[in-house]
């Protein structure tokens, strides 16, 4: 880790960053960062409350002259999206983050970086330590587990918050208000298999799809990057027809939010079309590069000779598991009619991945109409059934309903311009935030969401644009001075 992110301005916000960088936090696996947040705000003399399911609440009395103002729930969430490059040694239950300065972005070696949502709850906590700001209540709100179920916000309890706006700080373009968001739904498939002896005369490799750019299964869903299990099913379906290839296993993706960067199988094909098949990959690898080649440059597709494996999947299960994932529909769906350039349907097929006699199939829908998500998880368990998989849709979760009447947005579009000297944009947002959720036990809440500029969340090329972190935090100090009389 770079201690030269301590130096970067605002000093409160990044110090608080690094702090958290160096504390393991993948989703589920909050134990640590939630002791430290918690005696973070023990330690400021602060109201602090860790709830039944693990949230953490810090709440701060207003300044003086401003304890007539709504009260401001500053809400982010703890975990953080564990990804990494199949090369990069990292345990993301022990190891710190390695994070360091690239340019104008600051961006880790190797993994996610954390600023999705660390961003947000390092300003959460420069906040709540400050002395010299001007505002009314503040209460913090870090949920747990958002990126794999928002299990935090679904399990927060009515009557614990006291406030009357929630400024969620889990966007991602610095400049732009977000007012609504999709809802989404998890659609799982799993095939049994019968494994079987390895025939006479095979030859045994592993096949490897990586160098995709992967991203957040929501706002780069649009981008047109590859997705390494279609690929990988693409390479086998074509090699089981011309060389009879058969499939031993298979490891594609690792989360249901990502789009899968790289995916690994085990197969063997009849020594005789050893050299065949391998020309065959090295075509198919040209034909994907050139697909790709704006949006995955980096794309690469690999036979490698191994050792044989002891058993295979039953060539029934192989050919039902093929015509899964080449049914499974992926990427958009249907653009916005409502809101301009803006995705309002897709599915990402997340994982496909072998062991123990079964087979997993992950996918998540998201869309900002609650029935489409819905409706489209009902089609992806169609085409799992129709091949013999046993398939369910699970972890619902709704959208954000735009309010464009929101006296929030009207108070912060006015602050922003009077602070920049432009008008933000308002846009509704391709990706799960908690908002839905929360608002549905606040329903008085009004509500809105802001960021710094992030890329390439839930991937390692994940990194936060340093300039936009003080344009950030500037803009959230002027907005606390300027909240409404209650």
């Amino acid at each position: 880790m770079s201690k030269d992110i301590l130096q970067l301005k605002p000093e409160a916000v990044w110090r608080s960053f690094y702090e958290l960088t160096q504390i393991p936090r993948p989703s589920k696996k909050e134990e640590a960062v939630r002791a430290y947040l918690k005696k973070f705000g023990e330690d400021l003399g602060l109201e602090t409350i860790v709830d039944e399911i693990g949230n953490v609440i810090i709440k701060k009395p207003a300044t003086e002259g401003m304890e007539d103002r709504k009260g401001i729930i500053l809400q982010g969430h703890m975990d953080m999206v564990p990804q990494k490059n199949s090369d990069t040694d990292h345990d993301f239950e022990k190891d710190p983050i390695d994070a360091f300065i690239d340019g104008d972005w600051v961006t880790a070696r190797g993994t996610t970086l954390g600023a999705d949502n660390g961003m947000g709850v390092a300003a959460s906590m420069a906040v709540l330590e400050a002395k010299d700001l001007v505002h009314g209540p503040v209460e913090a709100l870090i949920t747990m587990d958002e990126e794999t179920g928002m299990t935090g916000a679904e399990n927060l309890k009515a009557g614990v918050l006291d406030g009357d706006i929630l400024i969620n700080l889990d966007s991602e373009d610095e400049g732009e208000l977000y007012i609504g968001c999709a809802g989404g739904i998890d659609t799982t498939g799993e095939f049994t298999y019968t494994p079987e002896d390895v025939p006479e005369g095979m030859a045994a490799y592993k096949l490897t799809v990586k160098g995709l750019r992967g991203g957040h299964s929501g706002l780069d869903i649009n981008l047109g990057r590859g997705n390494a299990n279609k690929i990988m099913n693409i390479l086998l379906l074509k090699a089981g027809k011309k060389y009879g290839l058969r499939l031993a296993e298979i490891d594609g993706g690792s989360l249901r939010n990502a789009i899968p960067r790289e995916s690994f199988a085990v197969a063997v094909v009849p020594e005789t079309s050893k050299e065949d098949f391998e020309l065959f990959v090295e075509e198919f690898e040209a034909i994907v590069q050139d697909e790709f080649k704006e949006s995955d440059a980096g794309v690469v597709v690999i036979a490698e000779e191994t050792e044989m494996p002891a058993k295979l999947i039953d060539e029934k299960t192989q050919n039902n598991l093929y015509a899964a994932v080449a049914g499974c529909p992926n990427g958009v769906i249907k653009m916005s009619e409502s809101v301009k350039g803006i995705t309002e349907t897709s599915t990402n097929l997340a994982i496909v991945k072998s062991a123990n006699g079964k087979i997993e199939l992950a996918s998540l829908q998201r869309s900002l109409i609650d029935d489409d998500k819905d409706n489209l998880g009902a089609e992806i368990r169609k085409v799992f059934e129709a091949v013999g998989a046993k398939a369910e849709s699970s972890g619902s979760y709704p959208g954000w309903k735009p309010n464009p009447d929101s006296p929030i947005l009207k108070e912060m579009k006015e602050v922003y311009n009077n602070k920049f000297g432009r008008v933000p944009e308002v846009k509704v947002i391709h990706a799960g935030l908690e908002c839905g959720i929360l608002g549905a036990t606040y329903p008085h809440w009004d509500m809105i969401s802001f960021g710094p500029t992030i890329r390439n969340p839930h991937s390692p090329d994940e990194m936060v644009k340093i300039d936009t972190v003080q344009l950030f935090w500037d803009f959230l100090v002027e907005t606390l001075k300027h909240v409404p009389k209650k």
